[in-house]
């Protein structure tokens, strides 16, 4: 097992990893810029170093400061948590280099499955259902004809990237070349790569992930699957598990196929494969993610699972600490609560003067904020996960329900408000809903 392990992040999953580390009695390296120096990941850790100013292009994405904060305090691992170098094979393969374990799958699974065109590929081959595509599109005429062949509505998608950028629906033919051009512009400023390629848009459909994982002794298994379909302009703002959409037979079927997925190709430590489920009831692979995911937290309240620990010992050589699959134990739901005005939606940054965080009974709060604590106006404005826990999704719903009514952040604006009317809406309470939910909430007609 490692002695010491370097945590390339911040906020709350630096905070979750370290806490992680701290009880399976690994020493802990805090890295963070100069903006972060009092936030409660450095503060927790055993050792810290400054890697540089606030942006995180000159700290937290800068590859040589973090490697020199390892080698200078010896770490034996790493771990990049979610966003930032998470995904990033280049990374992964300097670790290598410079003898450092890295906590993740390897480097060739991360490019992989990091390049949608061979991301599609390789699920083809497992197997896995895609909705019908094209590859990477060089010329308008090639835009133009694969159009023709797919069908209206289509949507074009960054080859390099996700997140929703670079992302174009289109409906008509009139609308197509604007939209590749609008869309190229976008993904290469977001990933220096401007590939666009296409695939049949899919009306109203559920975003449904599988949590898989696997170690290096051929334990290839799943720990069930989350529902993210409430989400904001392609960003998730309340995911929860089981899905409240599946049947037990197409819960069986989306499961065994992503279990399949990363057998075929070879993957090793933990990952999520995402699908989109149509009306009617068919699901199509849409993208796989190489990292812990920030909505892991669900997935270990219906499985008692410790992820992040799963992550570690398997990086370390160990096999997964259980055997089989875990059916989930009643329903879990979480809300991202963040620094953000609740009818903008504009980041908020600012000082936390007064702070409340609920507890109670099947109560997880995932936060790295405190009373005094000054939100930076340089990351992601995320405050805090609130995730409950119940015999079941009615129950859950009820104690997310209590848990938002008490949790009082004062000094920024928060979505708190936006959480209370969501988590309140009758089509949400149904589970009536799906990706485009949370756009027609905000136009005034959820259904």
């Amino acid at each position: 097992m490692f002695r010491k392990v370097l945590v390339a992040n911040r906020g709350e999953i630096a905070l979750r990893i370290i806490r992680a580390l701290s009880e399976m009695g690994i020493k802990t390296v805090a890295v963070h810029s100069e903006a972060d120096a009092e936030a409660l990941h450095v503060k927790f850790a055993d050792e810290k170093v400054c890697i540089g100013p606030g942006p995180s292009a000159h700290s937290y994405l800068k590859i040589p400061s973090i490697i020199s904060a390892a080698e200078i305090t010896r770490a034996d691992a790493i771990h990049p948590g979610y966003g930032f170098l998470a995904e990033d094979p280049e990374f992964a393969e300097v670790c290598e280099k410079c003898d450092i374990h890295w906590i993740g799958p390897s480097p060739e699974s991360m490019r992989l499955m990091g390049d949608k065109i061979r991301a599609r590929e390789a699920m083809s081959k497992a197997d896995v259902p895609i909705l019908p595509g094209s590859g990477v599109l060089e010329t308008t005429s090639e835009l133009e004809s694969a159009a023709d062949r797919i069908g209206f509505p289509v949507i074009l998608k960054a080859s390099a990237g996700g997140g929703g950028r670079g992302m174009k629906i289109v409906y008509e033919h009139n609308e197509l070349i604007n939209a590749w051009n609008t869309g190229r512009s976008e993904a290469g400023a977001a990933f220096g790569n401007p590939d666009l390629y296409m695939e049949r848009f899919c009306q109203r459909p559920r975003h449904i992930e599988v949590q898989v994982i696997a170690d290096n002794f051929g334990n290839y298994t799943h720990l069930g699957e989350r529902e993210c379909s409430i989400q904001r302009r392609h960003q998730k703002i309340i995911e929860e598990a089981p899905s409240a959409a599946l049947t037990e037979d197409q819960r069986i079927r989306i499961t065994k196929t992503a279990v399949r997925a990363i057998d075929k190709i070879g993957y090793r430590n933990l990952g999520t494969i995402e699908f989109l489920l149509d009306e009617d009831g068919r699901f199509y692979f849409m993208e796989m993610n190489t990292r812990l995911q920030v909505e892991h937290p669900v997935t270990e309240l219906i499985t008692g699972i410790d992820l992040v620990r799963e992550q570690i010992r398997i990086a370390a050589g160990e096999r997964l600490s259980f055997e089989g699959t875990r059916r989930p134990r009643g329903h879990a739901i979480e809300m991202r609560i963040n620094a953000e005005d609740p009818k903008t939606f504009a980041p908020w940054p600012g000082k936390i003067t007064a702070l409340n965080i609920p507890g109670g009974l099947g109560v997880r709060v995932d936060a790295h904020i405190y009373e005094g604590y000054v939100v930076p106006s340089h990351y992601d404005s995320l405050l805090a996960k609130l995730i409950v826990h119940d015999d079941n999704r009615e129950y859950a719903i009820r104690r997310a329900r209590r848990c938002l009514d008490e949790f009082v952040v004062e000094g920024v604006r928060t979505n708190l408000p936006f959480h209370r009317k969501l988590i309140g809406h009758p089509d949400f309470q149904a589970g009536d809903y799906d990706t485009g939910f949370v756009g027609r909430f905000l136009q005034g007609a959820a259904k």
